[in-house]
């Protein structure tokens, strides 16, 4: 058959159930396919296939010539099939990225499917499923910066992830109870493609610690086994819940990260730029990115408990600033921020405003009471 009706019959199949989507991502309209696969992909994914040429052999939908056999393969497949193929067993705490996700997360979900067949073979999820784990994870220095190997332990029964600053050291040096803690993939920040942001709540605190390893693979076990623990502690503390409400509490990213500068309470000091990280309801501002602790933390409640975001700054404000100010008002004083160009400012009122619009839960008021009495 001529190439072009085969090509012709390839952008058909986009049309059926299931194929509209990136197999991998969910990114919408995919115009690539692995023929070896019979899977429809986005260009992004379509690159990571690239990387296991022994499974997949990918090819544009739109451009590249095709085979009658490759299309009747496609045909025989596609992105529904596919799925019931090698998706039989993900555990529902598994983390299944999305097209605006890390490619390290990417590309391992990809691998765990095709290449090792993870969701077939329940025995090959035991690094990220058996209630412990141990291992040594490149930690960031809290002063100096410097990366050094550090042991960790991951322990579902103890409810805890600790780590020891020497091999024989029989005491850890940090632990960190997993019902406060979070993790985060954070490649750009940490300048390491396999970096992961884990925080966690030291004396109503949050704290930060930055870590990675070479191996791809192992990272994103580390992650899944945080999830895993997460999720069984979630189903003790709250009996009878059902996943759809537990899974999205296990780890979240951040709403925003970005510079911004701010002033003080008396509103007189000068503007200071700071990175600031909002966190659910607490915006942090901390001197440099990586920093272990906050410089300051502010709560941000809901419009019912007299919280607002406003653009622009009192026109009392003087001295010099970046351009684009933000005024977020709580019960007790007007915090005041500056944003070098309109985008973030829009962005981040839109971030802010979110907040402000949902309702405060039962245990975000205990929250905002620590916020309000601090020492």
């Amino acid at each position: 058959m001529d190439p072009d009706k085969n090509r012709q019959r390839v952008q058909q199949l986009l049309g059926r159930s299931g194929n509209g989507k990136c197999a991998d991502c969910g990114a919408a309209d995919p115009e690539w396919a692995s023929y070896t696969l019979g899977v429809f992909v986005c260009q992004s994914c379509s690159g990571l296939h690239r990387n296991i040429p022994q499974i997949s052999r990918v090819k544009s939908v739109l451009l590249d010539p095709w085979s009658t056999s490759e299309v009747e393969f496609m045909e025989s497949m596609g992105n529904n099939a596919a799925k019931a193929k090698y998706e039989q067993i993900v555990p529902a705490f598994y983390y299944r990225p999305t097209h605006t996700d890390c490619t390290l997360l990417r590309e391992q979900w990809i691998r765990a499917r095709y290449e090792r067949n993870e969701f077939v073979c329940v025995e090959r999820q035991e690094p990220y499923s058996a209630g412990y784990r141990e291992g040594f994870l490149w930690k960031r220095g809290r002063d100096n910066g410097q990366y050094l190997s550090r042991k960790f332990i991951l322990s579902e029964r103890e409810g805890v992830l600790k780590y020891f600053n020497k091999q024989d050291a029989r005491e850890p040096k940090a632990v960190m109870k997993l019902h406060n803690v979070n993790a985060t993939f954070q490649p750009t920040k940490i300048g390491n493609a396999h970096g992961l942001q884990i925080t966690y709540l030291k004396d109503n605190s949050t704290r930060n610690i930055f870590i990675y390893h070479e191996d791809g693979k192992e990272m994103v076990d580390w992650f899944n086994a945080i999830r895993a623990a997460r999720f069984h502690y979630l189903q003790v503390a709250f009996p009878g819940a059902p996943n759809t409400d537990l899974v999205p509490k296990l780890t979240r990213n951040y709403r925003k990260e970005g510079y911004m500068e701010k002033t003080g309470p008396k509103h007189t000091e000068g503007f200071k730029k700071r990175w600031f990280t909002m966190d659910d309801r607490r915006l942090m501002y901390f001197k440099d990115p990586l920093d272990a602790y906050a410089r300051g933390e502010v709560f941000i409640g809901s419009r019912e408990n007299s919280y607002m975001v406003l653009p622009g700054l009192p026109s009392s404000i003087q001295g010099h600033h970046w351009q684009f100010g933000i005024t977020i008002v709580t019960p007790d004083r007007k915090f005041l921020f500056a944003c070098e160009t309109e985008e973030e400012q829009k962005d981040w009122i839109a971030a802010f405003q979110t907040m402000i619009n949902r309702p405060m839960l039962p245990q975000e008021y205990a929250v905002e009471a620590y916020f309000r009495h601090k020492p």
